[in-house]
């Protein structure tokens, strides 16, 4: 849809599959990388700088950032430095690196959403909700969680649950590590980084709360007590168009479901005992320094050896916060020790729980 608007000059891949080919038939003078297989390239297309050159290529003007992991960091800050926009649906770019982010948003100026838009379905709520208002009266924003697939399961059944359990999020079709962050509730933890650095808010003022029915995707209170919400059928469609054509409203492919199909919007408070995972990285998070890497590494780990079933369910939360402790310090690391530190944590810990190690 809109193919008229847009022209794909940069396509990247983790692995080559059915869906990379296809995309690389589809846009034949496309360049492209691919990650684990960059031979399946053709040589005159391809692009041997990886992610940040396909970022900062001619003719560029926005980035669309769906990676996972921290791997994007680089070529997010190239991207604008160079003067492209970025539209970031990639959590641990800003949890890693967001103070990099921010304060190079500060020196090129005016409006930072403007250069740096978000494509999650939470912050994408956020940001519509901010325009026309004067940042200053935002009181506080909500972050609305599903509460994923154990939320009023009992704690202490949860030592059994299993990989497939997990997996099965009652709202959202995701890939194996969000969606195991999503039953954690550590992919909202993570939203409330992005959202310190999106808005430039004290954690004080960045909250969650329980939704299951995921229509209601955040919300903003204002220093009237007033609130506004971004309502919506769930599909992840909506916020990356929002994205790629703001300030504009386009026609869409997702069929809109009429209110009176969206049942009760209930809400529950977000029990930081029934999530211990969220309860450990926020107050990582809060404390600062290069917390936000080792955050990243260990979950990225702990998520690894749950769905190898070498640790059970609960104890995702046990080692991300025994690496906090293990390696956090309030030192702010530039992009290199970012790098360093990720691979020493992941190499360590992979080792540790008896994975194979990463490249």
């Amino acid at each position: 849809m809109h193919r008229d608007r847009f022209r794909v000059v940069g396509i990247a891949a983790g692995h080559a599959d059915a869906t990379f080919e296809r995309q690389l038939a589809d846009w034949p003078v496309a360049r492209a990388w691919c990650a684990e297989n960059p031979g399946e390239v053709p040589a005159e297309r391809r692009a041997d700088g990886g992610l940040a050159d396909l970022a900062t290529a001619d003719g560029v003007e926005i980035v669309v950032v769906a990676t996972t992991g921290m791997t994007a960091l680089p070529a997010v800050l190239d991207a604008l430095a160079s003067g492209r926009i970025v539209a970031l649906a990639n959590k641990e770019a800003l949890v890693t690196g967001g103070h990099l982010v921010a304060a190079l948003l500060d020196r090129l100026g005016g409006d930072p959403l403007e250069r740096l838009r978000p494509i999650d379905s939470e912050h994408s709520a956020i940001w519509q909700c901010l325009l026309g208002e004067d940042r200053a009266s935002v009181a506080r924003i909500i972050l609305t969680a599903s509460g994923g697939p154990f939320l009023h399961r009992p704690m202490e059944s949860l030592m059994s649950v299993t990989p497939d359990e997990a997996l099965a999020h009652p709202t959202w079709r995701m890939g194996h590590k969000i969606t195991i962050d999503s039953a954690t509730l550590v992919n909202k933890a993570f939203e409330a980084i992005e959202a310190r650095w999106l808005y430039q808010l004290a954690y004080s003022r960045i909250e969650a709360v329980i939704h299951p029915r995921s229509v209601v995707h955040s919300l903003v209170e204002f220093v009237d007590g007033s609130f506004k919400a971004q309502l919506g059928h769930p599909d992840m469609r909506l916020p990356i168009q929002f994205a790629l054509t703001y300030p504009e409203r386009l026609p869409s492919p997702v069929t809109p479901e009429p209110p009176d199909a969206w049942g009760a919007l209930e809400f529950e408070a977000l029990d930081p005992a029934t999530f211990p995972a969220y309860a450990v990285v926020r107050a990582a998070a809060e404390r600062g320094g290069n917390r936000g890497v080792v955050l990243n590494a260990a979950d990225e780990v702990a998520v690894e050896a749950f769905l190898a079933r070498r640790i059970a369910f609960p104890r995702i939360s046990d080692q991300i916060g025994a690496a906090v402790e293990r390696w956090g310090s309030d030192d702010e690391p530039d992009l290199d020790t970012i790098v360093a530190l990720d691979m020493e944590i992941r190499g360590a810990l992979s080792a540790e729980l008896g994975l194979e190690r990463p490249d």
